[in-house]
């Protein structure tokens, strides 16, 4: 009877375990192995060499400009979408009547793809008949019209302004629901004390707030690491390099057939992401602990 026991949830357990183990384990296993060989389109067989394919990444300027350009994009989106994420929960959160309607408006660019978000933003930074130029024009600002996606002054400022429309709405959720959890007696108490709005913030709110700040933070910063697919659409990299993201540069040396180098860039993207998010976590956390 007790043997049945333990093995009645493992029925259950068994076809999902073997899936995971067999798309995701075993690949990863195996990158792991093969971002330490010459494995490419180029070669008859596959052969061990260690530490070059890293050395070659450490050599090669294209990584340098990729892994500037993803940090640049990876602080920037963090920040804004923090900023304006937490700056619309706290209007919506005031305002209850309409905080459905506009919750759900904010919040639905960021369940579409971003395939889509870049393809829709392709149209809109077109410099002769996009959106975006159109409207400056039209209120006597055309001297700001530009070339939002071949200047490369402003194309990953560009792309940044993109994942800013696409995920505040994500950071907005997530602090409406910090929000929440403060209790209501607690600020009104605070205001009969004659605190203002932003002591009341200072003091009361933004602390509160914290496990949502570290969630909001943690998730934008990695999936901001990852970004790949927005790039790919708005600029595949270009002008030049000017765009090029760790993940476009992983993906062009895949398509070029250079397997094990980019497997070996890959595997350096992955320890980069953990190890900034262990980092990140542990800092958080000390801050939760302290307020």
């Amino acid at each position: 009877m007790r043997r049945s026991f333990i093995r009645y949830p493992l029925v259950f357990i068994a076809p999902a375990f073997v899936i995971y183990l067999v798309f995701f384990i075993v690949p990863n296993i195996a990158g792991m192995y093969y971002s330490f060989t010459d494995l490419s389109t180029y070669s008859d067989k596959v052969t061990f060499i260690g530490f070059d394919n890293f050395a070659r990444l450490i050599r090669e300027g294209f990584l340098v400009t990729a892994i500037r350009n993803t940090f640049i994009y990876a602080v920037c989106v963090t920040v804004f979408v923090n900023i304006l994420g937490m700056s619309l929960a706290l209007l919506l959160n005031e305002a209850p009547v309409l905080g459905n309607v506009y919750r759900t408006a904010f919040f639905t660019p960021y369940v579409i793809a971003p395939l889509i978000v870049g393809y829709l933003f392709t149209a809109i930074y077109q410099p002769e008949v996009g959106i975006l130029n159109r409207a400056l024009r039209s209120v006597g600002m055309g001297a700001l019209a530009a070339d939002w996606l071949n200047d490369p002054q402003i194309a990953l400022f560009s792309i940044i302004m993109t994942e800013l429309w696409r995920s505040s709405g994500f950071a907005m959720v997530i602090y409406l629901a910090g929000l929440k959890t403060i209790p209501r007696d607690l600020l009104d108490q605070a205001s009969v004390d004659g605190a203002g709005y932003m002591t009341r913030f200072r003091r009361i709110t933004f602390p509160l707030l914290a496990p949502s700040f570290t969630v909001t933070v943690l998730l934008m910063l990695i999936n901001s690491l990852k970004v790949f697919e927005t790039v790919l659409v708005l600029t595949n990299g270009g002008p030049g390099w000017v765009t090029e993201v760790f993940n476009t540069f992983i993906y062009r040396n895949f398509a070029r057939g250079n397997w094990g180098y980019a497997t070996s860039a890959s595997l350096t993207l992955s320890i980069v992401i953990a190890v900034v998010a262990v980092v990140f976590l542990r800092l958080l956390r000390r801050r939760e602990v302290e307020v």
